[in-house]
């Protein structure tokens, strides 16, 4: 072989080497599968312009409700999450999480437990105070209704700020409860991709929206 054919020889390889020797651009991860029922739960929900009061706009589910393939998508993708998590009890909000509570605790096997507000719930209770925007509120259960180290997951229509969950956590854990997480249908923008409150994920089907479709 020439001088000139081994020169073309060695740096060929040393082009090969190279190239190999460069690391490759990372592909883009894949993009995630968004539920086809999300989109339906949302258009059922209404939205009502200053109700209860000037300025909100009250995300209402009771359209929801009166569609009952839809009404079941919302409660089937909670059983579907939640369904071999060894959930023992599921805590409901008052009220709207008496709605969605009660169906998600049959499908997955668990107790359901109603929190509710001051002189609801006859014989010894428990109690959490918590602060609004304006005043304060409060969250009771019955004692015992939870055992120590029982693994619940506490549910409710919508979250907000976030008040409400943090003092039905505080409840909960006050009695011995392993909360695992929340699951709300409607939240914020802030409270997807596993918001945590009081150390504990948030779990949210849909964002709550500002204005009717």
């Amino acid at each position: 072989m020439g001088e000139e054919a081994k020169a073309a020889a060695a740096w060929a390889e040393i082009a090969v080497t190279d190239a190999a020797a460069v690391p490759k651009p990372t592909p883009p991860p894949a993009a995630v599968a968004v539920d086809p029922r999300l989109q339906g739960i949302s258009d059922a929900i209404r939205v009502v312009p200053h109700f209860p009061k000037q300025g909100i706009m009250f995300n209402d589910i009771t359209p929801l409700l009166l569609r009952p393939g839809v009404f079941k998508d919302a409660v089937d993708i909670f059983v579907e999450r939640y369904r071999g998590m060894a959930i023992a009890a599921v805590a409901g909000i008052e009220a709207r999480g008496f709605i969605f509570g009660p169906a998600i605790a049959l499908a997955i096997g668990a107790k359901f437990i109603p929190l509710r507000k001051p002189k609801k719930l006859p014989g010894e209770v428990i109690s959490e105070t918590y602060v609004l925007e304006y005043g304060t509120d409060c969250l009771q259960m019955h004692v015992g209704a939870i055992e120590p180290g029982e693994r619940v997951l506490i549910v409710d229509d919508l979250v907000a700020t976030g008040g409400t969950l943090c003092a039905a956590i505080r409840l909960l854990e006050r009695a011995g409860a392993d909360v695992v997480e929340c699951a709300c249908l409607i939240g914020l923008p802030k409270f997807k991709d596993f918001y945590k409150l009081n150390g504990k994920p948030v779990y949210v089907l849909v964002e709550s929206r500002e204005y009717e479709k």
